[in-house]
């Protein structure tokens, strides 16, 4: 009894050495999960994804379901030895429902591993065959093609689960099925979309629950896919949204990055494989490979003399004769050692009831090892998500299928549970597999496509916006040109600012903002002790709706009286300071005081001002008040206002931007090139007045339905184009209308359009920046839509966040288009490779919206990519600029005033020239006479010259 004790215990020590290595430590596991991390973000980055053993490969599905679906699809699933076809009839509503007809086919060996060609005809005329038994053949349904191989935007990567088509590979499938289907010549099918079976099993279980964002297929192969945010998928153009990426995670390890955790038995498996040292992970935890493991540890213990009394049968020494569905039945736990020992007689193997208790411990050692690597590749994902999400506590479901995920559903559960403890992850098995998602991903590409006819003609190609730049880099041409100016629709107007601050500025200064309902006076103290200070003081003023549409006189005494009331509270009215005006409406000017107001704009209607001098209407304001006198040295637009601010900052700032209400540029320009000003030489702040952009017919193409709409109601119709496609004045109402579109047409609300949502101005553009924010967004779309009387649903909800985010992306686009052609004028005026500045930009819509400004910035880069551009935020807007800009020139004038006082001596009047010249005449006199030649100052002494050349030239004289 004693050695049979041992006999045992030295079997169990080498039965535990062999298995050893399939026992993962949670350590092993972390290092595995956080490898995976490493090995996704690669597969995403531009500059690594052609190296990346996990491909990350977009599948431009861009959304779940959400109820709304419905009509009669068709769908292919390949991805085995089986092809499925299926018709799927989708209900929407309160009475919604999926009906699924399919049949199955088998795809024959000889097909799998022979030509493409033939591989895809027997693809059509399996379809033929159920379009004919279903009597459908006439009928051209949009299919859905789940196709369970690597793909990259439809072309085959590899082959992988045992096919071997040649001429597939770098093809595109959907070619390849419709070339089939014409060579047929029976049948003709809509084919809207090409899905993983990943994807498919997401989509199926993301029809039951919303919340499902990962798909993971557990069966003859191992992968998954997951709901990405777009801006984090650098290898497909756009930053908003989300778009499903099939991983192809099989892959991982193909660079050696897992070799310290694969075993001997491993190698073994892929050395014979049909695809050596690819798919690795795969070849660890899918179906295909699990049962060829084992057979591998079989014969090792075998050879042992531990199993079979050491006799190798020749059934033992055939590969794939231990298939993973004799794995998944040795392991049931309902199944008696007496049923194993019939499953392994069955394969050729005499075993003892000892042996049948090694085998079925075999079987838990790898399958469960496979589930824990399964686990903590899923682990690395679903943290990516929370990360992504930027949540403490994630609540996500993912949508799993295959015979695996059944035996060691436990096992995969808590190994994600352990690796990432701040995620509670559902598991929800996919009943139709899929085939079903495939239908459901076409109803969605459907349904999306429904929705985006009506945003189309907003998503603007790089290809469109270098046009949209070099339209305006030809207008700016026009503008600055003497014979085309007058009808130029971009004004290009001089500022006579010639130079930014140099930080020598000081003084005490006033600075006036107008330019919206709100009136800003500021008053600026620049001073030099340690270094330079700004101090500023400010006190803000409605301007109401009556004075804005009044008369220009009452406007101008609101202005003198807002004035007179802040130096009152400064205690600053016996003085007569500097004061700058930023007024913001387009001017033309011939010196800095001056500002003759060509139109009004941003909804200022005052009469009488148009064609004036704003500056004389506020000096006679002013003096009819009587009360203080007031200094006004220069009038300056916002832009030259935000560009003067940013420019004390930072001297290389030659651009200022605002992007708010309103929105416009300036930027210094070179006086050769402005033909509208005297003088060639040095710099002038040019202030474009972009906002009339497009007025001549030039933006035509690109305007929508809604933009004209926009433009028809407005209060200077035909007027300001660009400003109106861009500006935070009219984004909330482009809005609007396309929501008001959408629900007549059932696309939104189930078609119900309440009164307050056909109000104008109800949906503001705060309300487009609140709902496009990442965290709150859906929130408060349901928040603003539900005081607007509209009871939205969560697709609802997500639908118009997808609006908001189509109109907000069009207009920082556009916007980066024509500033990317001003960047391009200052790199040619300086004739640099690389252009390095810095644009100074205020403006609400910059300022409060969550996206724009980084949207800005990505699309400016992308359209120039020859720059180097410092975006600088106008931390005190346009007022202090305007200060800046009254200190230059008080400066400039300070400077002027010590030259001349410097030279006023050098400087003779008539009359001090004419005592000159009198004297002169008493010195020369003197200098003649006999008497007082000795005392004379001017000697007048004789030459002996007598005469002066004749022109004969006659004679020799002689010199001494």
């Amino acid at each position: 009894n004693l050695s049979v004790a041992y006999r045992l215990a030295a079997q169990r020590k080498q039965i535990d050495a062999a298995l050893a290595p399939f026992l993962l430590s949670l350590e092993t596991l972390r290092e595995v999960k956080n490898k995976m991390r490493t090995e996704l973000e690669y597969g995403l980055r531009r500059e690594t994804q052609a190296s990346a053993t996990v491909k990350m490969l977009p599948t431009y599905v861009c959304g779940t379901p959400d109820g709304t679906e419905k009509g009669k699809f068709l769908a292919l699933d390949l991805g085995g030895t089986n092809f499925r076809v299926l018709l799927v009839k989708i209900r929407s509503g309160r009475r919604r429902s999926v009906q699924m007809y399919n049949k199955i086919f088998a795809i024959p060996l000889e097909i799998m591993q022979g030509t493409g060609e033939e591989l895809f005809d027997h693809i059509v005329q399996c379809i033929a065959d159920f379009l004919e038994y279903m009597g459908i053949k006439g009928a051209r349904l949009p299919l859905g093609f789940t196709f369970s191989f690597p793909c990259r935007q439809g072309t085959l990567v590899g082959w992988t689960k045992g096919f071997k088509a040649t001429d597939c590979e770098g093809e595109d499938v959907v070619d390849m099925l419709r070339e089939a289907i014409r060579r047929r010549n029976e049948f003709d099918l809509d084919i809207v979309a090409v899905v993983n079976d990943t994807v498919g099993t997401m989509m199926t279980c993301g029809y039951e629950d919303p919340n499902c964002e990962i798909g993971l297929i557990a069966g003859t192969g191992s992968n998954v896919c997951y709901m990405e945010d777009m801006k984090n998928i650098e290898i497909v153009e756009g930053n908003e949204g989300k778009m499903c990426i099939n991983t192809e995670w099989g892959a991982f390890g193909d660079n050696g990055c897992i070799d310290n955790i694969r075993t001997k038995y491993d190698k073994e498996v892929d050395e014979g494989s049909l695809n050596p040292g690819k798919q690795r992970y795969e070849k660890m935890t899918s179906g295909m490979y699990l049962g060829e493991i084992v057979r591998q540890i079989l014969i090792d213990l075998t050879k042992q003399g531990l199993l079979f009394r050491g006799q190798i049968s020749e059934s033992l020494r055939k590969r794939g004769i231990f298939e993973t569905k004799f794995l998944s039945q040795i392991e049931s736990d309902r199944l008696a050692l007496l049923q194993v020992r019939r499953i392994l007689q069955q394969l050729g193997l005499d075993s003892t009831c000892e042996d049948s208790i090694i085998v079925k411990e075999v079987c838990g050692a790898v399958s469960k090892r496979a589930a824990q690597l399964c686990g903590a590749g899923l682990a690395a994902i679903v943290e990516k998500k929370r990360e992504n999400r930027g949540v403490e506590r994630l609540q996500i479901t993912v949508g799993v299928d295959g015979t695996l995920y059944k035996l060691h559903p436990q096992v995969l559960q808590e190994t994600v549970k352990e690796l990432a403890p701040q995620c509670d992850v559902t598991f929800m098995l996919s009943e139709d597999g899929s085939g079903k998602g495939a239908a459901l991903i076409t109803a969605v590409a459907k349904r999306l496509h429904n929705i985006d006819k009506y945003l189309y003609a907003m998503r603007l190609s790089d290809e469109t916006l270098i046009d949209v730049m070099a339209r305006f880099r030809r207008e700016m041409k026009n503008g600055l040109s003497r014979d085309f100016n007058p009808t130029a629709a971009v004004k290009m107007l001089p500022t006579f600012v010639r130079s930014i601050p140099d930080g020598s500025e000081k003084g005490d200064f006033i600075a006036l903002d107008l330019g919206g309902s709100y009136f800003r006076i500021l008053r600026v103290k620049v001073s030099h002790e340690k270094k330079q200070t700004v101090q500023m003081e400010s006190e803000i003023y409605n301007t109401p709706e009556d004075i804005m549409h009044g008369s220009g006189t009452r406007l101008f005494d609101h202005v003198a009286e807002c004035l007179g009331d802040f130096m009152e509270k400064q205690q600053i009215k016996d003085k007569k300071l500097p004061v700058g005006f930023t007024f913001s409406f387009p001017c033309r000017q011939s010196k800095l005081d001056e500002g003759i107001l060509i139109t009004w704009t941003k909804r200022f209607k005052a009469s009488g001002v148009e064609g004036a001098d704003v500056v004389r209407l506020l000096n006679r304001a002013i003096k009819k008040r009587g009360d203080y006198d007031a200094d006004i040295m220069a009038v300056v637009n916002d832009t030259v206002g935000t560009m003067m601010t940013c420019g004390f900052d930072d001297q290389r700032c030659e651009v200022g931007l605002i992007i708010g209400t309103g929105t416009n540029a300036c930027y210094m320009e070179e006086m050769r090139h402005i033909d509208l000003v005297e003088g060639d030489e040095g710099r002038m702040c040019i202030n474009t007045e972009w906002g009339a952009f497009g007025d001549d017919g030039s933006l035509e193409d690109i305007r929508t339905e809604f933009d004209r709409e926009i433009d028809r109601g407005s209060l200077n119709p035909g007027k300001q184009l660009f400003e109106k496609m861009v500006s935070g004045l009219y984004m909330g109402e482009l809005v609007r209308l396309i929501l008001v579109k959408m629900a007549k047409e059932g696309l939104l609300f189930e078609g119900r359009i309440t009164p307050e949502l056909l109000t104008k101005g109800k949906f503001e553009t705060k309300h487009v920046s609140a709902i496009e924010k990442s965290k709150e967004g859906l929130n408060k779309a349901k928040e603003i839509l539900t005081r607007l009387g509209v009871e939205p649903s969560h697709e609802d909800c997500i639908a118009v966040q997808h609006v908001c985010t189509i109109v907000s992306f069009r207009s920082a686009n556009l916007v980066a288009s024509t500033l990317g052609a001003i960047l391009n004028q200052l790199r040619d005026n300086k004739g640099v490779g690389r252009l390095r500045t810095t644009v100074g930009v205020d403006g609400s819509l910059y300022k409060m919206h969550p996206q724009y400004a980084r949207r800005l910035h990505k699309t400016t880069r992308r359209l120039v990519p020859d720059s180097e551009v410092r975006f600088l935020l106008s931390e005190s807007g346009s007022g202090k600029g305007a200060a800046m800009v009254t200190a230059v020139a008080y400066r400039l004038s300070e400077q002027h005033r010590l030259i001349d006082e410097t030279l006023a001596e050098f400087k003779l009047t008539h009359e001090q020239l004419l005592q000159v010249k009198k004297r002169m005449r008493a010195e020369m006199e003197a200098g003649l006479k006999k008497k007082t030649h000795e005392t004379a100052k001017v000697k007048m002494l004789p030459t002996f010259v007598r005469s002066t050349p004749d022109g004969t030239g006659k004679g020799m004289p002689l010199l001494e």
